[in-house]
């Protein structure tokens, strides 16, 4: 119920405010609107104002607001208030006004949400410098070694580990080329991203890339616990943990399994104190099946509470980096370098939904504000039926200095519209695939 909820709550807001857009840039035009819905299909609810009749329609994937004189086959009686009836500038302020709308909710939702404050790995904004190579990984093969600076991987460049991790994540299974420095040198490697799984509460399943690299941080020990083995061995707080028998730790969740795995056994930890490193041993104390030492320690986090302003001009930056992101991705699509497994479709969103709300507003909030960014960008792509495909043809209309036929208009439509069901039919059969009882009744899966 939850997800339900979640749900109709995200994507009535999104298609809400994509059709005020075009509802209000509507009526500041003059045209006469006939139809405001939320939803398609039987109309459960309605009520007329005006010229106009608003309505929540049975089928809620979606939204429309019909004009007077909207299609070239509509009845039209020449009225100065039907959409064809307008000039080309202001069809086209109707027209860009949806998407503009789901950009202006994604930059405002999303620094809604910066200013509640927030911390994030401090390695994530730094460049991608390699700490650790994992074991036969990706990476490996490929030839990375520990001190590589990543810059490139396939057509995205890569400036910090947050850029590197959202190119490889779209990736799997895909041979691209990296390019690293290395002694100064550019170095360029080939390699093929692995995948990995990731699961959701509700058991769904996301396939992304992992190459194997981790950054070149190391945890440090915040607190120790009086009378424990550690503070008995000399450890202190600031130490930060560089190894534990040989194995190089990078991050907590490592160092508190390895301490676990050895409870009444000396083990070795190499520490780093004021610049320099120095081994100490310690032995972790039995508590039931896992060892403990007496240490709190915490991976370095950069937090930040942004002003209303500082966090606008923060929200319209990440929307900007992300929407480049997106563009990116889709020439990737077409070149074959991104995997179309990542498309995403209204189950996967609607599982993303559920997931968010019951982690709470915030997340809840961010994921709207990543939708309606989508949303926005997806409507002024210059595919026919969608919002871009008009003014695509629009523009292409004023280019050859005359208005194209309604055969040819229909004929482009209906090729946007093949498009369109295509990209339908690849997303929800991805969405199906990440149900487990679904992906078990396709024997070629």
């Amino acid at each position: 119920m939850t997800t339900l909820l979640a749900f109709a709550f995200v994507l009535g807001v999104l298609v809400f405010v994509h059709e005020l857009g075009h509802f209000m840039a509507a009526r500041w035009n003059g045209v006469r609107v006939l139809t405001f819905s939320l939803g398609f299909g039987p109309k459960l609810l309605k009520f007329r104002r005006g010229d106009t009749e608003y309505c929540l329609s049975a089928v809620p994937l979606g939204g429309y607001v019909k004009m007077a004189g909207e299609n070239p086959e509509d009845p039209r009686s020449g009225q100065p208030d039907e959409f064809l009836s307008k000039s080309k500038w202001q069809r086209f302020q109707i027209l860009i006004m949806g998407p503009a709308m789901n950009l202006i909710l994604a930059v405002v939702v999303l620094a809604v949400v910066l200013m509640q404050g927030a911390s994030a790995p401090a390695y994530m904004n730094r460049p991608a410098l390699v700490g650790v190579v994992q074991a036969d990984s990706p990476a490996e093969r490929a030839g990375v070694r520990p001190g590589d600076i990543i810059t490139r991987l396939g057509s995205a460049d890569v400036a910090t580990w947050e850029q590197l991790e959202m190119a490889v994540a779209s990736r799997p299974e895909r041979e691209v080329e990296m390019v690293v420095i290395r002694g100064g040198r550019e170095e360029r490697l080939t390699i093929r991203p692995g995948t990995t799984e990731l699961r959701t509460r509700t058991d769904a399943r996301f396939e992304v890339g992992t190459i194997g690299v981790l950054p070149d941080v190391n945890p440090s020990i915040r607190a120790l616990v009086a009378g424990e083995p550690a503070e008995t061995a000399g450890f202190q707080p600031g130490d930060l943990i560089v190894s534990i028998d040989g194995q190089r730790m990078v991050f907590a969740s490592q160092v508190s399994e390895a301490i676990a795995k050895h409870p009444d056994e000396t083990i070795q930890l190499v520490v780093r104190r004021t610049g320099t490193e120095q081994t100490i041993a310690v032995t972790p104390r039995r508590q039931g099946e896992t060892g403990r030492i007496g240490i709190n320690i915490s991976d370095a986090v950069e937090s930040f509470t942004p002003s209303p302003l500082q966090a606008i001009g923060m929200s319209v930056q990440r929307n900007v980096e992300m929407s480049g992101m997106i563009f990116r991705t889709l020439a990737d699509l077409f070149r074959g370098e991104a995997s179309p497994r990542q498309l995403m479709g209204p189950v996967g969103i609607a599982q993303l939904s559920g997931e968010s709300a019951q982690a709470g507003w915030i997340a809840l909030f961010g994921l709207m504000a990543s939708l309606s960014l989508n949303l926005g960008l997806l409507n002024l792509l210059p595919i026919p039926v969608l919002d871009g495909g008009h003014i695509f043809i629009m523009a292409l209309e004023t280019l050859v200095r005359r208005d194209f036929s309604l055969a040819v208009k229909e004929k482009m439509l209906f090729a946007g519209f093949v498009a369109l069901m295509a990209l339908m039919v690849t997303v929800i059969y991805n969405d199906l695939t990440r149900i487990a009882w679904i992906e078990r009744l396709m024997p070629w899966r």
